[in-house]
């Protein structure tokens, strides 16, 4: 069943026709269906989003979404975006962290590009005090995602992070590479259809995964990120990590915009450092249906927008 939903999901995100649907209708007003977990189509949007989220108590890190792009002009636009991006969160004096998938700073074009790319990035990031991390697509681009990142970590780059993801079966090793270099990582479940070969399928399996996983980063990492909403997750963290005498600023949740606004602030209530994704951008389309993958009781809530909104 856990794997059969994603791959439904990620089905209907490759869909042109409900694509133009959703876009036509999912942001259409204020209390839009798409806006429970978008933070709007433009960087205006999310700034505003952005400071409410802050004056909860809350961490941010922004998300231009896009992925995937398919020519270098697409890469340059999206980069320049990203540089914009960053002068636009100076100004506004919101927190300095973003978020960003490198096939849409031209991965899948040159890989030569995507890293020239992503340095025009890190490069006034790092001036302005920012951290970047970046976001871990499917599974053919593990490696080299990771290869990059490791690329510009020998050039000296130390305000970049990685995501990685419980559901694959080579993340322990990428775990224990990460916590050598001294790198910060955000570990997620993982909201991609992928082959038996390379992830389990069993949602029992994931979870398993993912807590043997955040105990070897909260005993070795550098500040890791525990992604989850699942309360069953945090309370095996908490209690980890109050076993180990492992303070509460040693590392921090990490939950998406709109969903589990209850463990949020109980969470950061309770003084932990709980950093909320918030993605915006027009192609938010793909991003949304990922989310609906991860709990597909969602579908009726959405298909009952969209019928509002029409």
């Amino acid at each position: 069943m856990y794997a059969g939903a994603k791959a439904v999901f990620y089905a209907l995100s490759r869909s042109a026709t409900l694509k133009r649907l959703a876009s036509k209708y999912g942001m259409r007003s204020s209390d839009s269906f798409a806006r429970r977990f978008i933070a709007g189509e433009t960087v205006e949007e999310a700034i505003d989003t952005s400071r409410r989220v802050q004056a909860e108590g809350l961490h941010i890190t922004l998300d231009y979404l896009g992925e995937s792009v398919r020519t270098v002009e697409e890469a340059d636009a999206a980069t320049r975006a990203y540089v914009r991006l960053l002068d636009v969160i100076v100004a506004a004096g919101i927190e300095r962290n973003i978020s960003l998938k490198l096939t849409q700073l031209g991965a899948s074009i040159d890989r030569a590009t995507c890293v020239d790319n992503l340095r025009r990035i890190l490069e006034p990031a790092a001036r302005h005090g920012f951290f970047v991390r970046i976001d871990m697509e499917n599974s053919p681009w593990t490696q080299m995602t990771l290869d990059i990142f490791e690329t510009l970590w020998q050039q000296e780059y130390r305000n970049v992070g990685v995501a990685l993801q419980s559901a694959l079966h080579r993340t322990e090793r990428d775990v224990q590479r990460m916590n050598e270099l001294g790198a910060r990582v955000r570990l997620v479940k993982g909201a991609y259809k992928e082959p038996e070969t390379v992830a389990y399928q069993r949602k029992a399996d994931v979870d398993a995964a993912f807590l043997r996983l955040a105990r070897v980063l909260l005993d070795g990492g550098t500040y890791p990120a525990i992604a989850t909403h699942d309360p069953a997750m945090i309370e095996g963290m908490r209690a980890y990590a109050a076993s180990r005498g492992i303070a509460k600023d040693r590392f921090e949740f990490q939950m998406l915009y709109g969903i589990r606004r209850d463990l949020q602030s109980e969470l950061s209530s309770e003084g932990y450092p709980v950093r909320l994704y918030i993605p915006f951008g027009r192609e938010w389309f793909p991003y949304f249906m990922r989310r609906l993958g991860e709990r597909p009781a969602n579908l009726g809530f959405v298909m009952r927008g969209i019928l509002r909104e029409k």
